[in-house]
Formats: C-alpha cells, sequence, structure tokens
C-alpha cells in the first residue's frame, strides 16, 4: 500500500489515509448569520464521498467581528451549531473525519466576498469595526484597527475555547486553530503588526502568548482523544517579519501545550511579501517544522498529483497533505489517486457505471 493511504492515528482518531481538504472559505452564509447552508453539506459532503481522509470546515469565527465577510461561517452559539451537526453525521457516514479550522480575521475583518472585490465593508453597509493587537493598517488603503485591550484579549480567548466546546459537543473529531494568513493570530505573532508594549508584544514569546493562550484553553474544553492542530505562515516572506526560525520555537511551545500537527502554509500578513509560486511551494517549510520542532506536520499548497503528494511523504517532509484547489476542481481526487498508487479504489456503488 502506498504511505499516502496508510492509515494514521492522531490521539484517539484513526484517519484512513492521508489526504487532508484544506479549510476554505465559501462565502456562502445566506443568512448572514454564521450558519452554514446546503451548499456547504453540498460541498464537504462530497469530499468525504471523494475519499479524503479528513474533511475541514472552512475558517469558523468565534465571534461576529472576527468574520472576514458577513458571508463567512461562525461557531458562537448553539443555533450555528445545530446547523452544523448535520454536516458533521454525513461526512462520518461516508468514513471521513469531520473537523473545523476556528479563526479570528482581526483587521482583515469586514470585507466583501472575493468575487465582489474584496473591498472594506462599512458599517452603515453590513460592515463593523476591526480590531488587531495594534493600531497598524494591513497596508495603506486598509482601515486602521482598534487596538485590543487586555479585557478585549481575555474575552477573545474565551471565545476560541466557546466554539471548540461547541465543536466537540456536536460531533468534529478534529479541531483546527487558524493562526496564519495574515488573520488575527498572525497578527499578534508577527513584528510588522505587533508593536504592543505589554506581555502581548515585543519579545517573540510575548509575540507567542495569545496562540499560547488560546491553545491552553481549548486543549482544556476538548477531550484528550481529539486531535488539535495549528495553522501557521511558517514564513511571511517578508524583511523584518516572521520567519522559519520563529515557527519551530513556536511549533515547539505550542506542542508542549498540546497542539499534535502544524499545518504549513505561508504569507498573506503583508501586502509586501515576496513570494514564489510554484507546485510545492510550501513543502520545505513543513519539512523544516517537522525537522526542527519534532512535531507531525502537514504540506500543503498546489499539491495537485498522487505521486507528488507520495513522494512528499516518502521524503519525510510531511505526515499528511492538505488539498485544496485540487479538491476543488475534482473532488474524487482521491479515489483517483488511490488507483494511480495502488491499483485500484472503492468507489461508491452509485458511481460505478462510470468507472467499470
Amino acid at each position: 500500500m502506498s504511505l499516502l493511504f496508510n492509515p494514521i492515528k492522531i490521539r484517539g482518531i484513526t484517519f484512513n489515509n492521508r489526504i487532508f481538504v484544506s479549510p476554505m472559505c465559501q462565502y456562502s452564509s445566506a443568512a448572514k448569520d454564521g450558519s452554514p447552508t446546503e451548499w456547504h453539506i453540498v460541498h464537504l459532503g462530497t469530499r468525504a464521498i471523494g475519499g479524503a481522509g479528513l474533511v475541514m470546515a472552512e475558517a469558523t469565527s468565534v465571534t461576529p467581528e472576527g468574520r472576514i465577510s458577513p458571508y463567512d461561517l461562525g461557531l458562537w452559539n448553539s443555533k450555528q451549531a445545530n446547523s452544523f451537526e448535520p454536516i458533521v453525521a454525513f461526512i462520518e457516514k461516508y468514513n471521513s473525519v469531520p473537523a473545523i479550522q476556528l479563526a479570528h480575521a482581526g483587521r482583515k475583518a469586514s470585507r466583501n466576498k472575493p468575487w465582489l472585490g474584496s473591498n472594506r465593508l462599512p458599517i452603515e453597509k453590513e460592515g463593523w469595526d476591526i480590531v488587531g493587537p495594534s493600531p497598524i493598517p494591513y497596508d495603506e488603503t486598509w482601515d486602521t484597527p482598534k487596538e485590543l485591550t487586555k479585557h478585549d484579549i481575555t474575552n477573545l480567548i474565551s471565545a476560541f475555547s466557546k466554539s471548540a466546546k461547541y465543536a466537540v459537543d456536536i460531533g468534529f473529531k478534529c479541531i483546527e486553530l487558524h493562526f496564519a494568513h495574515g488573520y488575527l493570530a498572525n497578527q499578534f505573532l508577527s513584528p510588522i503588526s505587533n508593536t504592543r508594549i505589554d506581555e502581548y508584544g515585543g519579545s517573540l514569546v510575548n509575540r507567542s502568548r495569545f496562540a499560547i493562550e488560546v491553545v491552553k484553553e481549548v486543549r482544556n474544553v476538548i477531550p484528550d482523544s481529539i486531535p488539535l492542530f495549528a495553522r501557521i505562515s511558517v514564513s511571511e516572506f517578508v524583511e523584518g517579519g516572521w520567519t522559519t526560525e520563529d515557527s519551530i520555537e513556536l511549533s515547539l511551545s505550542l506542542k508542549s501545550e498540546g497542539v499534535d500537527l502544524i499545518d504549513c502554509s505561508s504569507g498573506g500578513n503583508s501586502p509586501h511579501q515576496i513570494l514564489e509560486t510554484y507546485p510545492g511551494y510550501q513543502v520545505h517549510l513543513s519539512s523544516q517544522v517537522r525537522e526542527g520542532a519534532d512535531i507531525l506536520t502537514g504540506a500543503v499548497g498546489m499539491i495537485d498529483k498522487a505521486k507528488q503528494a507520495e513522494q512528499i511523504l516518502k521524503d519525510n517532509h510531511s505526515d499528511v497533505v492538505f488539498i485544496g484547489r485540487e479538491l476543488l476542481r475534482n473532488p474524487y481526487w482521491p479515489l483517483y489517486a488511490k488507483s494511480q498508487l495502488d491499483g485500484g479504489a472503492a468507489w461508491p456503488d452509485q458511481y460505478l457505471r462510470a468507472i467499470q
């Protein structure tokens, strides 16, 4: 059997294979109340039928103001939780592990849908005031966020733990914390977006404090059997910004507090990043974190060939692969990959006529 389809057990959960569906924002909460819709059950359910070992719901905000857009998912109340239940059940029914990414967008919140321009939404047009660790805008054309007080920070940490509790109560079997791509936790981590002079700013230890405290609180409210992942931007690719060496130090701290896997992405916190993309362009980051912190990692970014994914695992660059855009194009990619690597795949009975 190929390594890609060799099961992996993390804490009390066994994943049938190492193909994990990346969390991908759909901007499709039609009522703008954070609740998932029929779109989400089809979108996520199809990837479960397609054979992925884990299906992760998109960045789901822990507060109303933490959404990237009014159309984002949220998990801060019981109505939203109840709306997720059939999605979780469907994913599990088709032998995939249901997961969710919990997030807060910070200074990158209150935007429009990407296909409508991603423009800032003012309060009079369904937007809201944005916040961040420091009053530093993403760039000169963006609004300046309100600096979070210590009381605000405490409330946000509690919001993450409350959402995590909702998640496990409705059946999610894995939780990922979104500490990447220039969103709130990433804003705290980076010296280009965090110039605080209290215990949440300054040194690497202080800038990591928000993320570490979120992990502690979340780990305290979820069962020991539930894996906890963290997605980080391993490098910002900006002079004076967050580095791979910083990420290794952070990953060591996250591991000591109960994080089981680092989902290794990059960038997103500055419009001035210098980042060249090509197939597997972030794999080396996963490899460096895996070796430097001795922790499970996931590689992500333009992984779209079965042999490519297999080789990443064989070369010990990561323990799993997160796949995004290719699974948007072809939700049955895992079944095709299984056929290519192992000589056959168990397609749903309803689809057998298509492959015979």
